[in-house]
C-alpha cells in the first residue's frame, strides 16, 4: 500500500535558526524552503527531511534519522571538520572505535543536533 510512497522525516526543534544552521553548515544540507506550516525542509536523497518548531522541543533516546553513506571514515572526518562531534560508546554489544560501532551488516557512528536529536551515519557491510 505505501510501498511507492515517499518519506518524510519529521524532527522538532526548539531554535529553528540553530538547527538550520548546523543542517546547512555542519551537515552540508540544501534548504528547500519554509512551508506555510512553519516547518523547514530538506531534500535528502530521494526523501524528505522537515524541521519543524515545538518550543518545549522533544528528543528521543534512539536514533531519529540515519543518513546512508559509502565511507564511513572519510565522512566522519568531514563532519568533525564541519564541527560536529561524535559520541562514543563502550556498553555490552555496542562499542565504538574511532566513533564507529560493526552492527551485523553495517558500520554505524552517531552525533546528536544542536537540539539533542540523535543522528546516525552508517555505511553498509559488503556481503561475503
Amino acid at each position: 500500500m505505501l510501498s511507492n510512497a515517499s518519506v518524510t522525516t519529521m524532527l522538532p526543534v526548539k531554535d529553528m535558526a540553530r538547527a538550520r544552521a548546523f543542517y546547512e553548515t555542519c551537515l552540508g544540507l540544501q534548504p528547500g524552503g519554509l512551508q506555510p506550516d512553519g516547518k523547514f525542509v530538506y531534500r535528502v536523497g530521494g526523501s524528505t527531511l522537515a524541521l519543524f518548531p515545538k518550543a518545549e522541543g522533544t528528543k528521543a533516546d534512539h536514533t531519529a534519522i540515519s543518513f546512508q553513506v559509502s565511507d564511513i571514515a572519510a565522512e566522519i572526518q568531514e563532519l568533525k571538520r564541519a564541527g560536529v562531534v561524535f559520541e562514543d560508546y563502550d556498553f555490552p554489544g555496542l562499542k565504538t572505535v574511532n566513533h564507529v560501532c560493526v552492527l551485523g551488516a553495517e558500520k554505524a557512528a552517531w552525533f546528536k543536533d544542536t537540539e539533542g536529536n540523535y543522528l546516525c551515519i552508517h555505511e553498509n557491510l559488503a556481503a561475503t
